[in-house]
């Protein structure tokens, strides 16, 4: 993908925006846009890989300070920077190899990406919080594994959800577009 002015000033807004959104009062617990804006990236920006790792990681941060500077001033309760909280970063960036591995953007690939991101989202996360004895305090046992997974369940289906409805926006959103630039180009042709 080329990347104009117009194309760098709507990943801007697509990172901001989806910032802003995280951040909202009020939203389904797990649903954001993070996990699909890693495999857009990475799906999109094969010869621009520190676009595909900017649109998740940037957008994720700005939202980090939104919170943090909501929670100084006691306007939230949840802070926007917290110890290990590195890991997240990591994790969401590593969801944009999962865009990488679309060859062929169309319709099952892009949904198999979207389940397969938060997926890997949960099983790992919430491992690495179980490890770190974080969380609930679970014990290092196989029955503690379990109870930490199941702790997290609540979140992992509005993950899910978010990650197919914003690919479904990112995905065609760009499929229209390319289809409007097309279509221009053959009419001032």
């Amino acid at each position: 993908m080329k990347l104009s002015k117009s194309v760098i000033v709507s990943l801007v807004l697509l990172i901001v925006v989806a910032a802003l959104y995280r951040v909202m009062p009020n939203r389904p617990l797990g649903f954001a846009p993070q996990y699909a804006m890693a495999i857009f990236g990475g799906a999109i920006f094969i010869n621009n890989k520190k676009w595909a790792f900017t649109l998740p990681i940037l957008s994720l941060f700005i939202s980090d300070a939104v919170y943090q500077l909501l929670y100084a001033k006691g306007l939230s309760a949840t802070p926007g920077f917290y110890e290990g909280q590195w890991q997240n970063y990591l994790l969401i960036g590593a969801l944009t190899f999962i865009g990488f591995l679309i060859k062929n953007v169309k319709f099952s690939s892009v949904v198999l990406a979207s389940i397969a991101s938060p997926t890997a989202y949960f099983l790992v996360s919430n491992f690495i919080v179980w490890a770190g004895g974080g969380g609930l305090q679970r014990p290092l046992t196989w029955p503690g594994l379990v109870m930490c997974y199941t702790d997290a369940l609540p979140f992992y289906p509005n993950s899910v959800y978010a990650t197919l409805v914003f690919s479904a926006v990112l995905f065609g959103g760009y499929y229209m577009a390319q289809k409007m630039t097309l279509k221009t180009v053959k009419e001032h042709a």
